[in-house]
């Protein structure tokens, strides 16, 4: 596996990654009853615990994407 592949993957996996956290986004926002109905039967949870625990895993998600796909990516462009 060369490098030019190995940077390949990298930009695809950023591309998908970004994407997954599109979609959950988009969810969240305009779905956002549907997905605290169906979260409720499993969890005891308020609104307020669930908006945020879903903002803290989108922004968490959000650093793992740019700490394993694009730092790398562009890592590997510079050098």
């Amino acid at each position: 596996m060369n490098i030019d592949s190995i940077r390949h993957i990298l930009l695809w996996c950023t591309v998908i990654n970004y994407c997954v956290l599109l979609v959950w986004f988009l969810v969240f926002i305009f779905a956002h009853n549907w997905m605290y109905r169906l979260h409720g039967r499993l969890f005891c949870l308020t609104t307020e615990q669930f908006d945020t625990i879903h903002y803290a895993a989108m922004a968490v998600y959000k650093i793992v994407i740019l700490l394993f796909n694009l730092v790398p990516y562009i890592a590997l462009h510079i050098g």
